[in-house]
Order: C-alpha cells, then sequence, then structure tokens
C-alpha cells in the first residue's frame, strides 16, 4: 500500500497551515495594533485580504478532506479485493487438500 501521507499531503497541509496563521496574525493585528490605524479603503481593503486567506485555509481543508475520503475509499477497496482474494485463495487450497 501507499505512505497515508505522501508528498501532496503534506505540501497541502503546511500550505493550509500558513494561510491559517496569516489570516490569524492579520485578526489580532488587526484588532490590536492597527485598530486606531485602518480607516477608509485601507480598513476594507486590510480585512479583504484577512478574509482571502481565510478562504485560502478553508478551500485547503477542504481539498484535504476530499483527498482522505478517495484515499479511505480506495484503500477499502482494496481491501475487499484483498480478502476476496484470500477467500478464493483458501477455497482453492480446500479443494486440493486430500480427502480421507
Amino acid at each position: 500500500m501507499n505512505n497515508p501521507v505522501d508528498a501532496r499531503d503534506a505540501r497541502r497541509r503546511w500550505f493550509g497551515v500558513f494561510f491559517l496563521i496569516v489570516a490569524g496574525g492579520m485578526l489580532v493585528w488587526g484588532q490590536t495594533v492597527l485598530k486606531s490605524r485602518l480607516d477608509g479603503l485601507g480598513f476594507i481593503i486590510y480585512w479583504l485580504i484577512c478574509f482571502f486567506f481565510t478562504g485560502l485555509a478553508m478551500l485547503t481543508a477542504l481539498l484535504d478532506v476530499r483527498a482522505l475520503k478517495r484515499r479511505t475509499r480506495d484503500q477499502h477497496r482494496e481491501l475487499f479485493r484483498h480478502t476476496l482474494d484470500n477467500i478464493e485463495g483458501d477455497r482453492e487450497d480446500e479443494h486440493r487438500k486430500p480427502r480421507h
């Protein structure tokens, strides 16, 4: 079987963490240090960028869930096939045994 976490999964998760950290950092900064300085168009642009990074984090999480579901489905199918092959093999071994 394949490694459960391949390079694409690791990269996707690192991007998700990065987007989440940026959005969280912008939230904290926007509510503390920059609160008195943000006004007008700067306020709107700042919070749209924060919203953009939050959306990227959510999108990355959804993509990760989709990949996890696909991998789980494939593993279930492989397990089912492997189990059926084992049952067939056991049945063939039973027929090959000499009867007393």
